[in-house]
Parts: C-alpha cells; sequence; structure tokens
C-alpha cells in the first residue's frame, strides 16, 4: 500500500474554520452498504436502532498551547524573545513533553515565563521536542494553565485564524469529563444534551471509555510505504462496565458503533476475539489498515480526514478503499464542510 493511496483533492474552502450550530444542525454523510445518503446529525434518532450501542470517548481537552518569554542576558543587556509552547503528554515525574517553536534556540536549564505565576524550566530537549518541569503541580498547575493556555487548535484551522475564548466551548465535547487530550475526538463534537436524551429514548445506549489524543495526531505520514509508518501512542482505557455493554450488545445482535477514530482504535486495541473485550488500560499505538479484521466494531461516526492521513486508512480498512474514494467524492461534490470542525458521517459497511 502506497501514501498516494489514500491522496485525494480536497478544495480549501471546504475546510471550516467555525463549527455549525446547534451541534447536531451538521450535515451527515450516512454511508451504508452500497447507498450513500445526505442527512443531518440530528437525524440519527431516525437512522439508529433500538439496541445500538455508541461508544463515547470522554476525554478532555486541555487549554495546551502557551506563549512565553526567554528571558536572556546579553551584552547589551537582559531581553526577552517569544516562545510557543504545545503540552503533548505528562510524564510520569509530573513534567510535560512539548512542541516549541522555535525549538533550536531552547537550551536545557533555560527558563520560560509565562504568566506571574507560571513558568517552566526546560530538563531536555530533543530532535523533536523537549521536556519542561514547571513551577506548580496538582489544581495550582491546572488553574495556573486554564488561565495562561489557549486550545490547542489543529494546524488547519489555527493556520487560518487564532483559537479564541468561543473554542473553549466549541472544541470541547458535552461529555468531556477527563483530562488530558490535546486534541478534542471530534465526531463528538456534533452532540449536544437535547441529541443525548433523545437517543436514549430511542432505545440506544452509550458506552464511555477514555483515549487521551495526542498531538501525534496532526502528525503528517512521511513514508511512501504506509506499512513503514509507525503510529504514536496514546493512553486509554476500557473500564468493566463499558467491556461488559459492549460484550452484551454483541452477544444481544445490537451494533456497537464507535463514535470517532479514538473510540474504535481503542476498543479494537482491548478486544479479546470476536464479539469479546476485556477491561483494559495503557497505550494504543495500534495502526489501523486495509486488511485489518474487525473484531466488535459495525460501524463508525466520524468527520471528513485529511488526504494521505493514518485516519484515510482507518476508515478505508473499514469501508473499502474504492467505497470510501466514492464517499469522499460525493463529500467534496456536495460540498461538505472536511475537518474538526466539518460535517460528519456514518460508516456502515
Amino acid at each position: 500500500m502506497k501514501l498516494s493511496d489514500f491522496d485525494f483533492d480536497l478544495p480549501e474552502d471546504l475546510i471550516a474554520t467555525r463549527p455549525v450550530r446547534p451541534r447536531p444542525a451538521a450535515r451527515l454523510l450516512l454511508a451504508e452498504g452500497d447507498s450513500i445518503q445526505d442527512r443531518h446529525v440530528a437525524d440519527l434518532c431516525d437512522i439508529l436502532r433500538e439496541g445500538d450501542l455508541l461508544v463515547l470517548n470522554t476525554t478532555k481537552v486541555i487549554p495546551a498551547r502557551l506563549t512565553g518569554q526567554r528571558p536572556r542576558n546579553t551584552a547589551q543587556g537582559p531581553v526577552s524573545a517569544k516562545i510557543e509552547i504545545t503540552l503533548t503528554e505528562p510524564q510520569p515525574d509530573g513534567s510535560w513533553r512539548a512542541l516549541a517553536k522555535p525549538l533550536r534556540k531552547l537550551a536545557e536549564g533555560e527558563e520560560i515565563i509565562f504568566t506571574e505565576t507560571l513558568r517552566a524550566t526546560v530538563v531536555q530537549r530533543g530532535t523533536e521536542d523537549v521536556v519542561l518541569a514547571f513551577n506548580l503541580t496538582g489544581d495550582a498547575f491546572d488553574a495556573a494553565l486554564d488561565a495562561a493556555g489557549q486550545m490547542p487548535l489543529p494546524p488547519y484551522i489555527a493556520g487560518r485564524r487564532a483559537a479564541d475564548a468561543q473554542d473553549r466551548d466549541d472544541y470541547q465535547t458535552v461529555f468531556a469529563r477527563d483530562a488530558g487530550a490535546v486534541a478534542a475526538p471530534t465526531a463528538s463534537l456534533h452532540f449536544d444534551d437535547d441529541l443525548l436524551d433523545q437517543l436514549r429514548a430511542r432505545g440506544v445506549s452509550f458506552a464511555e471509555v477514555v483515549l487521551h489524543v495526542g498531538a501525534g495526531t496532526f502528525l503528517p505520514v512521511k513514508v511512501d510505504d504506509v506499512r513503514d509508518h509507525k503510529m504514536h501512542a496514546e493512553w486509554g482505557q476500557v473500564t468493566e462496565q463499558a467491556a461488559a455493554q459492549i460484550t452484551a450488545t454483541k452477544a444481544a445482535g445490537g451494533r456497537v458503533i464507535a463514535v470517532g477514530t479514538t473510540a474504535l482504535r481503542l476498543i479494537e486495541t482491548a478486544a479479546t476475539g470476536p464479539g469479546q473485550i476485556a477491561a483494559w488500560s495503557g497505550k494504543t499505538d495500534i495502526f489501523i489498515t486495509p486488511g485489518f479484521q474487525f473484531r466488535l466494531a459495525d460501524g463508525l461516526m466520524t468527520n471528513f480526514h485529511l488526504p494521505k492521513s493514518t485516519l484515510m486508512m482507518l476508515v478505508s480498512a473499514l469501508m473499502g478503499q474504492d467505497r470510501v474514494k466514492a464517499i469522499y467524492a460525493h463529500a467534496i461534490s456536495e460540498r461538505y464542510r472536511f475537518f474538526s470542525y466539518g460535517d460528519s458521517s456514518l460508516l456502515l459497511p
């Protein structure tokens, strides 16, 4: 499989920089078998069946993007230089891995000042990122980060506009609970409390899992043979309750539908056999490409993905490469909105 197999031409004006309101007003491309229908997320109450189970990722996005100053003493006196930091992963000792811009100018031992209360020391500098030790921990760190940080919008949005206060709400799911992600599980952004209540009344159930989405989700694939690509690892957890719900749904003949590629990757990681799953926690770097044998997922609700991305490979594994090409050609011709703040699809192979 070549990287070019997952490429397509996307008009730039189809990249959404703001979501539609209300959330369920987003369009929904329903691909079931060989058919394609143009619907809306609000129609899920008519599309889903009693006994279906939606798997939701309850991760919560932290305001991981920080702007700081690097104070330096020079022959001309003290100066400071601006630096942009994006936190990517907490470390066991309380420090954080982070992306830095510019990275090459940082030195180990150097201090970065973000606010009067929040600062960090560079304890390690690698070729791609740094490790930062902050002056605060626990609740004090969380409060300072909340005050100083911005939502880490994906590059294709951040390159068009800066994050603002509205993104604090827009880039967070209504059921976000477990802080730790630096990117949103964007398929879940289309749900509001009213839609969730309507689905429950319809007889649709929900299983909650956690996968903390990392910045690696935006890293490009740089190899021509996709089998040589190494996936980033992300921490996740499937509780005993969620595993029992999924197992019971499969046994009863209901459909297990992952809301988002993060939820799908997690449950397939935790699967113990066809229709079987056990409680699980740890890091997953599962890489789903065409030929993958799905053991649990009967469907996937997901937004439209970047060309040549690992997520294009995942949806191609679920639906088939030719089918996905047809789905995306339809989405482009019908001017669906793409990527994190864009429209959605429900893929039922």
